[in-house]
Order: C-alpha cells, then sequence, then structure tokens
C-alpha cells in the first residue's frame, strides 16, 4: 500500500527547519539532505542552507521528496498570508505566460486542499497522451542490428561469424524497422514511469496506469538534454509537441537518489522575477491589442554596449515617436528607495532607446503611480534630461482573491496619460 501524500506549504523567503512540524506535517533531516544536495546540483540558487534549516529564495514551484510535497509561493506585499490565494496567483501567472495550459487539466481541480502544482502538470502530460493514443501514434523508420531468421538488410559479416557459428539458420544484419519503439515514445515512456512513481497515494495513480496499459513496450531509456535535442522537429511530429515540452520538464528536474537516504526527487521551480517580467509583458501586450492608439511592446530588446557586450532592457513600449522602457523587479521595497545601480541602469537605457521616461516597476499590494512621480536624472548641461519612475502595481484584485490581469492598461496610463 503507497504512502499518503504530505504537503508543506511555504511562501518564498521563508525558512524550513527539520526537526520541526509544519501543520501536523514534519519536515526530517532526511528531506533537508535531500534539498542541500539538490541545491548542490543547481549551484546553490535555489535556496540557503541557514542552522538546521533551508531558507528559500526567489524561485517558487513544487518540490516533492518521496511522500512529501514542499509548494513554494509567491508573495509580493507583508499583508495577505492567504497561501490558497497566492497559489492561485502562481497557477494564473504560469498560465498566462503559456507554462502551464490549466485549461486542458480535466479532474485536477485546483481548488481542492491537497493538489498542487505537479499534480496540475502531471494530468496535462497524461491528458495529452491520452490524446496522442486516441489520435494514433506514429511510427519510424530506424536502423536495428540483430540476428534474424531471414537475410535482409546489410550483412554484419564480423559479428554473423561470431554469433551464429553453431546457429545456420540465422543471420546478423542490420536492416531498417518501421515501428512505434522510437526516441519520442521512449522519452514518453520515460516520463510516464516518473509520473507512476510520484502519483503514487493520490487520485493520478490509476490513471496513470491506465494511460501505460495502452502505450505500446518500448525501449527504456534515461533522457537528458542531449536526448532532446536529437528528437526531429517535423509535420509528422508536430502534435507531440506539447507532450514532450512536459516530459522534458519533468524529465530534466527529476533527480533520482540525491542523498544518502535514496530518496526520490522531483522540483518544478519558475524563478519569480522572470515570471513577474513575463507576466507584466503578458498583460502589455493584451492591453496594447486593445487600445485604440498604435502601440508596440517589446521584450528583451537588445543593443551593443560595449566591447560585444550588449544591454537589454525588460520591456520597451514604443508609441509614434516616443520611447519608453520598464524594468521589473520582483521584491517589495516598501518606501525605501531604489538601488543607485538600478536608477544607473535606466539612466544608460534611456539614453540607449532615446527614450524620455524609464520605469522600476515593482509589484504591490495596491497600485501607487501618479505623473508627478516620474522625476528627472539631474542634468550636467542645460539641456531637459529624461526621467525615471517608481511604480508599484497590485498583483491582486481589489477585493484580494485573484491575480490583477488589469496591470497592462494601469501601466500604459501612467506613460500615455
Amino acid at each position: 500500500m503507497s504512502k499518503p501524500k504530505h504537503k508543506i506549504q511555504v511562501f518564498e523567503h521563508q525558512t524550513l527547519h527539520h526537526g520541526r512540524l509544519y501543520n501536523d506535517v514534519g519536515f526530517t533531516v532526511n528531506h533537508f539532505n535531500a534539498l542541500t544536495k539538490l541545491n548542490e546540483m543547481h549551484e546553490n540558487k535555489y535556496f540557503t542552507v541557514v542552522h538546521k534549516g533551508i531558507k528559500f529564495a526567489q524561485y517558487v514551484g513544487v518540490v516533492q521528496i518521496e511522500d512529501l510535497c514542499i509548494e513554494i509561493l509567491p508573495k509580493a506585499d507583508n499583508d495577505s498570508d492567504d497561501k490558497k490565494v497566492w497559489q492561485g496567483v502562481l497557477i494564473a501567472m504560469l498560465r498566462a505566460t503559456k507554462r502551464l495550459k490549466v485549461d486542458n487539466v480535466g479532474n485536477a481541480n485546483v481548488n481542492k486542499q491537497n493538489i498542487h502544482l505537479l499534480d496540475i502538470y502531471f494530468e496535462w502530460f497524461l491528458d495529452e497522451v491520452q490524446l496522442l493514443l486516441h489520435q494514433g501514434l506514429i511510427k519510424h523508420y530506424y536502423k536495428q542490428t540483430n540476428n534474424v531468421k531471414a537475410l535482409k538488410g546489410k550483412l554484419e559479416f564480423a559479428g554473423h561469424i561470431r554469433k551464429n557459428l553453431i546457429h545456420k539458420e540465422r543471420f546478423y544484419t542490420t536492416h531498417q524497422v518501421y515501428e512505434k519503439d522510437h526516441l519520442i515514445h521512449q522519452v514518453l515512456s520515460q516520463a510516464l514511469r516518473i509520473i507512476e512513481q510520484f502519483s503514487k497515494g493520490n487520485h493520478l495513480h490509476s490513471k496513470c496506469k491506465s494511460v501505460q496499459l495502452d502505450f505500446p513496450e518500448v525501449r527504456q531509456i534515461q533522457a537528458n538534454e542531449a536526448t532532446f535535442a536529437k528528437i526531429p522537429n517535423s509535420r509528422k511530429t508536430a502534435p507531440y509537441k506539447t507532450a514532450l515540452e512536459i516530459a522534458r520538464l519533468i524529465i530534466l528536474n527529476f533527480a533520482p537518489n540525491v542523498s544518502s537516504g535514496k530518496e526520490n526527487m522531483l522540483a518544478l521551480l519558475f524563478d519569480m522575477n522572470s515570471l513577474w517580467e513575463e507576466y507584466v509583458l503578458v498583460c502589455l501586450k493584451r492591453a496594447a491589442s486593445n487600445s485604440d492608439q498604435e502601440i508596440a511592446i517589446h521584450g528583451q530588446k537588445s543593443k551593443r554596449f560595449w566591447n560585444g557586450i550588449s544591454i537589454r532592457p525588460d520591456i520597451v513600449i514604443e508609441k509614434n515617436d516616443d520611447t519608453f522602457i520598464i524594468d521589473t523587479k520582483w521584491k517589495n521595497i516598501n518606501g525605501s528607495p531604489p538601488s543607485t545601480n538600478d536608477l544607473r541602469q535606466m539612466y544608460v537605457y534611456n539614453e540607449y532607446w532615446k527614450s524620455s521616461k524609464a520605469m522600476l516597476l515593482y509589484p504591490s499590494n495596491a497600485t501607487k503611480f501618479s505623473q508627478e512621480d516620474f522625476i528627472p536624472f539631474n542634468s550636467i548641461t542645460d539641456v531637459v534630461h529624461h526621467q525615471c519612475g517608481l511604480g508599484k502595481v497590485s498583483v491582486l484584485k481589489e477585493d484580494g482573491k485573484g491575480l490583477n490581469n488589469e496591470i497592462g492598461c494601469e501601466i500604459l496610463n501612467w506613460f500615455l496619460d
């Protein structure tokens, strides 16, 4: 009988100490060791090791160590501690930035108390594989070298002599095979095996076993980054695109036997700085497309800076002959001034893009900005210099119960009014 799955929810930058209970769920020294090893494998970017504990950084998502699921949630302010709300915010951001298509998930209700991000990705993948099975799996030609009972293909003479000195009725050949046991299906099968292991004890396990029964028997492989580079991209393989993307996410983030305790681990973690930037960009593009003005929104538009080095603001807004710059920052500065380095960066962006206004954009629990908040950089000449402002935009809706999807209009109004 499989172990029941336990869940601990924390916010980014919070700390877990081993030997303590969190909502009656224990965080053990084995869990601590597994997370430490995972962190070392990723250059210590996910956590900071403190005395008998782990302090999380700006990475959010989910880590599963055997029967324990740790969900790290974003948090933009000091007011709302509702983990259900912030779990919804994370899922909505992943959906908006196309890192997750929750609409494709059938039975996984994100409001269930015990649901977590891995369940949603797992069910999305299982649904994609079921769709492929319904449509019919493709076959590929590939070369196979082995003993056959009839001569076909190329006779491997040295191998034939070595293997068939007694068995005169066999031929050791290299020949073409046309069947379903090829690299794409081997990758999908590996992802199914991982899901089978990590879904034990919940509603997805039986669904995974059912999909595996319908899936053809293929050779087991251990895929890595190089494996995915070998997968052909063609019209014939186009229906597999989504399933392969999820399989890649699952397989490359699976870390078997990460500690001396041999705990298997799967971690799906996302940098909130990147996710916030992508979400703001999506909202701005949507607002610009709905505007009656001609507005162009660009993300990560670079220019050469010095000796082959480029500079690249997060977002560039173009309207007629006007250009504006936005650099997103996922941190709560409260009433503190921005860093000098951030201001220098915005100054350079304005110079290189001939922008009249730049903005450092922060998340907040309330929208705070006015036209007067654009402050000119001090000029060493009589020329009127460009400006920089600090924008704080509410991540949550006014009722505090979901992700604010109107921030694109709010930001554009700050520049264009």
